[in-house]
């Protein structure tokens, strides 16, 4: 008892699919998006008071709603950026959801996922949402300027178009300075430099990518975790980047199943936790090396990997725990949402000792 404990807080089913769920920033409050059993969106809004967990409000849409992210949106407004099955990217006021505050036909089939920056006080530079899809594309929106993608990245004609499942900013720690990851179903992981519109790393992890995270979206790049099919899941130390070698990386098995999400600690960039297709989660703290960069033969500076730790485990589902979200404001509240229809609000203890 004297490690961390993962605490189911609170369980709840619901009658529908659950596929993403989120914490409304500098709040109690979270929201679950899915699809009813018609094929329509649903968006509920919960609030915990007094260690109860109660509907505030609920809306539904033409369309399934498959990801979204408060990333892109200030602390005053807290506008929620969705996507839909339809390829449809919208922006909601949470207080008055009949009509979307930004709409945009973005892609040609389902939006997969979707990342935030620079809204919440989180990254430097312009708001942007980037969504991917299985359509091929990756797309990068400013909420500012209507129809147009900012960025758009693509496979050129005649190149195999693969279904892209995670996307996830990083590098925003100054007004210049971004990046865009990609992880697509045939494990590749591109990595695109949005300052110079150019490829800067990529690389083949052999199983289709499920999640990529940077432990922190606002610092110079440290680590970036990606989870695949397959039981596996890939930590990269991408602050030395080696001409031949790319990125100094490790590998782990977990879960005995697909690895769906990866979410770091908001307050501790060390420590994030897995989610897996057998309803369970792995919390893992990482330890950096006595020497982070080496030289090879040549000279050249390339990375050293540390060393992971499985700190706890617990499964609370029957069946995949498809999303997780970490409280931004409270440590050690999470979120997670299960194909079994059902949410959990998680109390992780003793995480201030680690």
């Amino acid at each position: 008892m004297d490690k961390p404990q993962i605490i189911c807080h609170s369980e709840k089913n619901v009658n529908y699919s659950l596929f993403d769920g989120r914490w409304i920033p500098s709040s109690a409050k979270f929201v679950l998006l899915g699809s009813t059993p018609r094929g329509t969106g649903i968006l509920q809004i919960y609030e915990i008071c007094e260690g109860e967990t109660k509907l505030l409000k609920e809306f539904e849409k033409g369309k399934a709603f498959k990801c979204g992210t408060f990333g892109a949106s200030s602390l005053k407004c807290r506008h929620l950026a969705t996507g839909d099955f339809d390829g449809r990217l919208h922006m909601w006021n949470l207080e008055d959801t009949s009509v979307p505050v930004y709409s945009v036909n973005a892609h040609k089939e389902i939006i997969n996922c979707t990342d935030g920056v620079g809204g919440l006080t989180v990254g430097c530079g312009a708001p942007e949402i980037v969504t991917g899809s299985r359509d091929g594309s990756v797309k990068v929106w400013d909420p500012r300027q209507k129809q147009k993608p900012v960025v758009t990245i693509e496979p050129t004609e005649g190149e195999a178009r693969r279904d892209c499942w995670t996307v996830a900013f990083g590098n925003s720690y100054n007004s210049e300075q971004r990046v865009v990851c990609a992880g697509y179903d045939n494990g590749d992981i591109k990595m695109f430099d949005l300052r110079t519109l150019s490829l800067k790393w990529e690389k083949n992890v052999s199983n289709g990518v499920c999640c990529l995270e940077f432990d922190r979206k606002d610092i110079i790049m440290n680590k970036l975790v990606a989870t695949t099919l397959e039981s596996k899941f890939h930590v990269f130390d991408v602050r030395k980047q080696h001409s031949k070698k790319g990125f100094a990386s490790m590998c782990e098995r977990a879960h005995k199943s697909t690895i769906w999400a990866a979410r770091h600690l908001p307050q501790n960039r060390d420590l994030f936790v897995t989610t897996g297709g057998v309803g369970s989660l792995c919390l893992w703290q990482y330890e950096y090396p006595a020497k982070r960069v080496e030289n090879d033969a040549d000279g050249e500076e390339y990375g050293v990997m540390g060393s992971l730790n499985l700190v706890q485990n617990s499964t609370l589902a029957t069946q995949p725990i498809a999303s997780l979200d970490r409280s931004p404001d409270k440590l050690g509240l999470a979120l997670c949402t299960s194909f079994d229809q059902a949410f959990r609000v998680l109390i992780v203890t003793k995480l201030n000792t680690l």
